[in-house]
């Protein structure tokens, strides 16, 4: 039988898409001012040594993965307002989805940008999750054992 813990009581006040009945509630940003913001996520998907060496020589029967999972990453960013409720809708100026590739596999970067009254993060982090699921799909046929992590914030600026 599985045990269920008691969720932990929190002062409503500390998570600004709370109202203070603790329902959810979209920030109210309008009062801000609009800057420039940029956000960088990093995140990893692990594969094979074999599928590492297929995705760089573009051998993947599906295509080239990195294309792909590039394409995917900048156009979740883009819609991230779409697929999380409380996020603001934001028209980002810039996404940049890179990849770099160490033994155990590839580690994913994205960089998004924007002038906005609110930040981007949400849409970085967007990106490098979407960018990750796409290599998976891509390879799931020859890789039964990728595991996608570590995905977090790197930085955020305003100016």
């Amino acid at each position: 039988m599985e045990k269920h813990l008691a969720a932990p009581r929190y002062d409503m006040s500390e998570f600004s898409h709370l109202d203070k009945q603790g329902n959810a509630s979209m920030v109210d940003v309008s009062a801000k001012p609009i800057q420039q913001r940029e956000a960088v996520a990093r995140g990893e998907i692990r594969v094979a040594p074999e599928t590492l060496r297929r995705i760089q020589q573009n051998e993947i029967a599906k295509g080239n993965v990195l294309a792909t999972a590039r394409l995917a990453g900048i156009m979740a960013a883009k819609k991230t307002g779409d697929l999380i409720p409380l996020c603001h809708p934001l028209s980002i100026s810039h996404c940049e989805v890179q990849f770099d590739f160490n033994s155990d596999g590839i580690v994913i970067t994205a960089t998004t940008r924007v002038a906005a009254q609110t930040g981007v993060e949400m849409e970085a982090l967007t990106a490098v999750s979407v960018a990750a699921l796409t290599i998976y799909d891509m390879c799931k046929a020859v890789d039964k054992n990728m595991e996608i992590g570590a995905i977090r914030l790197v930085s955020k600026t305003k100016k």
